[in-house]
């Protein structure tokens, strides 16, 4: 994949290319402190994705967007700049994503990831559960470096975006243990591990954790029992019976499907 990025400050265009250069999926960047310039490069050749300021002289961000869509309407755009205000206008010519400096590199290595998601002929994030539950990221599986992490995010996605207090999540991991202190200690081991292994990944955006409570943002991810729940053709007949198969808990979740496929034969 192609990136473009556009910012009038030459150390932030080289800096921001730079870290692009990093990312998953990225093979090339390039780097423009016009956007005259960069609308005459595209004029002959093609990006798959455009970093812009939205401050600049002579075009600023906004305009330049608009004039990138005339030639590449499904082009995705991100904007980064210091004034908040400029977010309303940056949505109405649809932007993916809109970051604010001094840009967080974790939260721009998000933001490509989803602009690029739809540009691969299928989910960026996969997670399967009909049988062993596993994570993929383009098509690889994730590894994880603890077990129960790996639980964590399972019995997340069984909860399809809900929010689990941090009680309950330790009720799934640990059903035979006091909720103590030094046990709430090994849950924030766990929590924070996963965490780093999304991060890694460079998919740490899918995961919340907010006033105590936990979740994973399903807009983000291709799950099959989600779209066997939606009536997902292919999903139904993927569905052989097995659900999360490793997980104990999962086995209500795995009845409530039978029921359902039973219903639909």
């Amino acid at each position: 994949m192609r990136l473009i990025c556009v910012d009038d400050e030459q150390l932030i265009v080289e800096d921001t290319a730079a870290f692009c250069r990093t990312l998953p999926r990225i093979t090339e960047v390039l780097g423009f402190t016009s956007p005259l310039d960069a609308l005459e490069w595209l004029k002959g050749d093609h990006a798959d994705l455009a970093v812009l300021d939205v401050n600049m002289p002579d075009m600023d961000g906004i305009t330049l967007a608009r004039e990138i869509r005339k030639m590449r309407p499904d082009m995705p755009v991100i904007f980064l700049t210091a004034f908040p205000e400029h977010a309303l206008d940056a949505f109405a010519v649809h932007a993916t994503g809109y970051l604010l400096k001094p840009v967080n590199r974790e939260k721009l290595a998000a933001e490509v990831a989803y602009a690029l998601s739809g540009k691969q002929g299928g989910a960026h994030i996969t997670a399967r559960t009909f049988g062993n539950f596993d994570l993929f990221v383009d098509g690889d599986p994730v590894t994880f470096r603890q077990a129960k992490c790996k639980e964590l995010l399972a019995y997340l996605i069984d909860r399809q975006g809900s929010s689990v207090t941090r009680a309950e999540a330790f009720a799934i991991l640990w059903e035979d243990r006091m909720y103590d202190r030094p046990m709430q200690k090994q849950l924030d081991v766990i929590i924070r591990s996963l965490r780093e292994t999304l991060e890694e990944h460079h998919i740490g955006w899918i995961f919340e954790l907010k006033r105590g409570t936990l979740r994973v943002i399903p807009e983000k991810i291709s799950c099959d029992a989600w779209r066997f729940f939606s009536g997902d053709v292919d999903a139904v007949n993927e569905y052989q019976g097995e659900y999360m198969n490793t997980y104990s808990w999962a086995n209500m979740r795995e009845a409530y499907l039978d029921r359902i496929s039973e219903n639909r034969k």
